[in-house]
């Protein structure tokens, strides 16, 4: 199973390879909303001490869950739209602080200006990434390590969020 998660990681990031660095406002504007990684890069920036900067966001059906840079205030969090103005936690300054770590979510990597409407497919198969067991279960865990079962009744959590984080 983790082979095949490895191999469509490869298959991700071969298929959406990283755009020219670039500072233009098309650009920085992509910077403002908190661009996704994979499965493998979430588990991967949470080992390199990112995970307490992130936060949850469940697909309109509630069928999984997408970790992904937090806006601002809302880390360790569901992703609520109340902080969606504020922007991404890595970006200040005009500058993103994931810059040169490693960590760089693959749809961060791949957004430009020169591939205008190409995100959409990008988004989309990262979505696909997420709707998978290894995506429901680093979501569950995270969201278990973050304590949002302390904060929020459990009555609003999807039973695979809840299920996943205990396998």
């Amino acid at each position: 199973m983790r082979h095949r998660h490895k191999r469509s990681l490869s298959i991700l990031a071969e298929k959406y390879s990283p755009s020219a660095p670039c500072t233009c406002d098309v650009c920085r504007s992509y910077c403002r909303r908190p661009g996704w990684w994979t499965v493998a890069e979430a588990a991967h920036a949470i080992k390199n001490g990112y995970g307490a900067r992130m936060m949850l966001e469940l697909s309109p059906e509630g069928a999984f869950g997408v970790l992904s840079p937090a806006f601002k205030g809302c880390q360790q969090n569901f992703a609520l739209q109340e902080y969606a103005h504020l922007g991404c936690i890595f970006y200040r300054n005009e500058r993103c602080d994931l810059f040169g770590s490693g960590c760089v979510p693959l749809e961060c990597r791949f957004c430009h200006h020169t591939r205008r409407g190409q995100g959409q497919q990008c988004h989309l198969d990262l979505e696909r990434d997420w709707d998978t067991p290894a995506g429901r279960r680093l979501a569950s865990q995270w969201a278990a390590c973050n304590g949002l079962w302390l904060r929020y009744p459990a009555a609003m959590f999807p039973a695979w969020l809840i299920s996943s984080s205990t396998k």
